[in-house]
């Protein structure tokens, strides 16, 4: 009932499905009026998704074990002259003990903020802009990156909802979406270590996601 139910939102939000659609990137997909928490109805069924503090924490106590000693770390800060020495070396020692962790290898699904720019009638949907998700852990502040991406990112809709976005987008009410992105880490640099810009001695944890897919979810539809 679940895969009807799918197929269902997608005909219900896209209408009858083009020619051209197999021809398009990764960064194309439908604008979906569904919550996170139906995202297993429409993701493959090995996806782990990652989009509570919760669910994050297990994937790096899976991955990494425990956090770091972020005081220790940190020290007096940037002027602090072992302060970048220790940053190194953290990220040096990781790397070196998650080597051939299975966990790398899982398929992980994570989000971020998005917003509907301009609607572009040759790609036959909204451009999509993105913004930075932060997640607040007991491993640190969390914020996980996309490897640079190929072609543009584009929510395709049905004539019907073209029309009703554009015009919150004439009032000048933004159009937010909740975009989705599935893929893995990329071995050669999974996750980095550093510290927040924004908040003295905070710990940042950037996991690192080749992506495979991406879905577009409508915010407050």
């Amino acid at each position: 009932m679940w895969a009807l139910s799918a197929i269902a939102v997608f005909l219900l939000i896209m209408g009858p499905i083009g020619e051209g659609r197999a021809e398009e990137g990764i960064g194309t997909s439908p604008l979906l009026t569904i919550a996170p928490k139906d995202l297993p109805r429409i993701l493959p069924p090995d996806s782990h998704l990652l989009i509570d503090p919760s669910s994050i924490e297990q994937f790096l106590d899976a991955l990494d074990g425990a956090p770091p000693d972020w005081a220790m770390v940190y020290g007096h800060g940037h002027h602090d002259p072992e302060h970048d020495e220790r940053l190194f070396r953290l990220n040096r020692e990781r790397d070196i003990k998650r080597a051939g962790n299975p966990v790398m290898m899982q398929l992980v699904t994570v989000l971020w903020f998005g917003e509907l720019s301009r609607y572009d009638a040759e790609a036959g949907g909204f451009r999509v802009v993105l913004g930075p998700r932060f997640t607040s852990t007991r491993w640190g502040l969390v914020r996980f990156k996309y490897e640079d991406l190929e072609g543009d990112l584009v929510a395709k809709v049905s004539a019907t909802l073209q029309s009703e976005l554009e015009h919150r987008s004439a009032r000048g009410v933004p159009v937010d979406v909740t975009v989705v992105m599935t893929g893995r880490l990329i071995p050669d640099e999974s996750v980095g270590y550093d510290f927040s810009h924004d908040q003295e001695g905070l710990g940042l944890i950037m996991p690192f996601v080749k992506v495979e897919r991406f879905d577009y979810l409508l915010t407050n539809h």
